[in-house]
């Protein structure tokens, strides 16, 4: 009796499926199952394609690529239809790839096999089995979706492994799971679950060419399945001892490919028996190439976070020793998006008059070319500082140093045909030379966030100072420096504009919610270093001296701050915050007849002062005389202005004294403006609103002053 009469009888057709050329041959079983005659035939692949049920089709031909892949059986239940897309009847397909090369020497395959019907389930009988299939299947492409989603969020090799070992697969869950690594011709263990600390070692450092089920997957680039003990041991009697202590009864060793290279092996045991059916061999190819491709991004990641944390903290400088008399911290948070690197930098610079300098800085940019620019200009601004040039001079040469970098690149620019190296980048900083002796400060500036001042008794001001503008836009340029002293107990806080606008906030919104912070008595007494971390912490959560991963990823802009507190009377840092009568506030301010726009900071540092002054009407009436005595010295003399506002006594009882003086010896005098007037009014507002006022003469100029009382309740109306 022929073959192909035993398989007619049991209604088992054959068919071989010849991809090169796009054919399928049917015998006369296969061809009538298929719903043709009764005779062997051969058809277009389309042909035959469109006698499947198209959701069928998709799922064995996703199950013969994984056959083709591992060259094992392809097995399958398929629908048949009609020209209508009515069911005919359902049968299972057995195939089994064989390979081959076609004329032109490429490698192809031919898929042999069966194709046999099998009887529809009968209502009131097992059809539950069809129903379980369904769910399966709907388990497993919900699984695929959550581990895909899961795998795609991983940034770090850790974070793969982590989520690796958390994948709860439907149905066929391993209890111990092993990703191995290549290097040269060792293989090596990246990380593994649900084994104990030690358990890896005698994989750890594996021969490629060793009897291991891992090496021979690297090796050849095919997975192996090993449903049972004895097929382990039948197959890999050389290392199955390593294997038989873990007591496990299945495992599949899988390669982890990408774009062609197999970059290692992954292991999934279990102490359950399984079959490794197609279905579950293709959750487990699916898991293992989205693995490979979530190792492979990691992988990178890791390297380009090693190596541009490394060239950041390369380029941060450490702040040097103690200093008598002065306490020091300094933060620094790189920006998310890719590289950890950016154009933020501090310094420390000790200078030969026995001084010291703080710096600090931001190149426009958060990437390589920033970070390169960051370093050459630091390095000069320390270069210049060292050789004993005063603030002003420091700046100017740096602004000169940098708008030379950028003729320098334009020509390499053009040799590269790179339009960005040649486009001129501008840097922002404040540069402070401080007396640790006198606590005395002299500060220039080149388009940077002002200084802050926490005072002894909490009160948290910005210092305005003069400015010019940012480095490098302007090769010669001036850089007016403003002197101030830093009193003994008072915190300085320097920061580049990230710390105050980070988090969708603007400059006004930004500087309030740092302001909460620097104010906070608990931080204060607590020391700098802790002051720091509360300011870092405020902007986008916890932070370190150089923060990277997860929480620098989600920052908009990179981060510098510089603390420097000056030790002494007073509420410094690490010291006790109870007494209720409060030292004297200060604050001094000059107004340039160049600068009237520094009016307004006048009239916000008055207030400023003021902020918890029992009486909200004596502090606009103490801002509006303020601003008249200022405009008053820079429309009718031809000199600058200069403010003092002191806050003197207990709370409840302050005295406020504010002067300004000028270099000219007119003295003022009462006027009676009319309704017309635009000015006239700044003595007859001090003779309403102040509690005193008076002008006092001076060897050059003079001095305008007006005294408030706090009144602890407001005055009627």
């Amino acid at each position: 009796m022929r073959t192909e009469d035993v398989l007619a009888a049991i209604a088992t057709g054959m068919w071989r499926w010849d991809n090169a050329s796009g054919t399928v041959a049917l015998d006369g079983e296969a061809a009538r199952l298929l719903g043709l005659p009764a005779e062997p035939a051969t058809l277009p692949e389309a042909a035959a394609r469109s006698r499947f049920h198209p959701v069928d089709w998709n799922e064995i031909n996703a199950i013969v690529n994984l056959a083709v892949a591992e060259g094992t059986l392809a097995e399958a239940r398929l629908r048949i239809v009609d020209e209508g897309g009515r069911v005919l009847r359902t049968v299972r397909s057995r195939t089994k790839p064989v390979f081959h090369e076609d004329r032109d020497g490429r490698r192809d395959y031919r898929l042999i096999g069966t194709i046999q019907e099998i009887a529809e389930p009968q209502p009131g009988t097992t059809a539950a089995h069809t129903t379980v299939t369904g769910d399966w299947r709907r388990s497993r492409e919900a699984f695929l979706l959550d581990a895909g989603r899961a795998l795609a969020e991983a940034r770090s090799t850790a974070e793969v492994l982590r989520v690796a070992a958390s994948l709860s697969m439907p149905g066929f869950n391993p209890d111990g799971l092993a990703v191995f690594g290549v290097a040269g011709d060792r293989l090596s263990i990246i990380g593994h679950h649900g084994h104990l600390p030690g358990d890896d070692v005698p994989f750890s450092d594996m021969r490629l060419d060793t009897d291991y089920p891992a090496a021979e997957v690297v090796r050849t680039g095919r997975a192996i399945y090993l449903p049972t003990p004895e097929e382990y041991r039948r197959r890999f009697p050389a290392t199955w001892p390593l294997a038989q202590r873990f007591e496990r009864e299945s495992w599949a060793f899988l390669p982890l490919i990408v774009a062609g290279r197999t970059m290692g092996a992954w292991m999934a045991a279990f102490k359950h028996p399984v079959t490794f059916s197609p279905d579950e061999r293709s959750v487990l190819t699916t898991v293992a190439r989205m693995l490979a491709q979530a190792l492979q991004r990691a992988v990178v990641a890791d390297s380009e976070r090693e190596l541009t944390t490394g060239l950041q903290r390369s380029m941060m400088p450490s702040l040097g020793g103690p200093v008598p008399g002065m306490t020091v911290a300094a933060r620094y948070v790189p920006t998310g998006g890719g590289l950890q690197v950016g154009g933020d930098w501090y310094d420390m610079i000790p200078l030969p008059s026995g001084r010291f300098a703080l710096v600090i800085g931001d190149v426009q940019g958060h990437d390589v070319r920033a970070a390169g620019l960051m370093g050459q200009l630091r390095i000069a601004v320390r270069a210049y500082a060292s050789e004993g040039h005063r603030p002003d001079a420091v700046l100017s040469r740096a602004s000169r140093f940098l708008a030379g970098l950028h003729a320098g690149t334009e020509g390499a620019a053009e040799a590269y045909d790179d339009a960005d190296a040649s486009s001129p980048r501008f840097a922002t900083c404040l540069y402070v030379e401080c007396d640790p002796q006198t606590g005395v400060l002299e500060v220039a500036r080149a388009g940077h966030p002002d200084p802050v001042v926490r005072m002894t008794d909490g009160t948290v001001l910005m210092r305005p100072t003069a400015g010019g503008l940012p480095l490098g836009i302007v090769p010669d340029t001036d850089y007016p420096t403003t002197r101030f002293t830093l009193e003994p107990g008072e915190t300085m806080m320097l920061c580049t504009d990230g710390l105050i606008e980070t988090g969708g906030h603007d400059l006004d919104t930004g500087w309030a919610r740092l302001r909460a912070v620097l104010e906070d008595g608990e931080y204060a007494a607590e020391g700098l270093e802790k002051l720091a971390d509360a300011l870092v912490s405020a902007v986008h959560g916890p932070s370190s001296h150089h923060t990277t991963g997860p929480l620098a990823d989600r920052r908009e802009d990179d981060i510098a701050v510089l603390l420097l507190c000056r030790e002494g009377a007073g509420r410094g840092p690490g010291e006790p915050v109870s007494h209720p009568k409060r030292p004297a506030r200060r604050t001094m301010l000059t107004v340039a007849q160049a600068e009237p726009e520094r009016i307004a900071g006048a009239r916000r540092q008055v207030r400023e002062l003021l902020h918890d002054w029992a009486d909200p009407e004596q502090v606009d009436a103490a801002e509006l005389m303020v601003s008249e005595m200022v405009t008053n010295v820079l429309l009718h003399t031809d000199g600058d202005a200069m403010l003092l506002a002191e806050a003197v006594g207990e709370l409840g009882r302050r005295r406020l004294r504010v002067e300004v003086a000028d270099g000219s010896d007119e003295l003022p005098h009462m006027r009676h403006p009319n309704e017309m007037s635009s000015s006239g009014r700044g003595v007859l507002l001090m003779e309403m609103l102040a509690d005193d006022w008076g002008v006092d003469p001076r060897g050059e100029g003079k001095s305008i002053w007006f005294a408030l009382h706090e009144r602890s309740e407001p005055q009627p109306d």
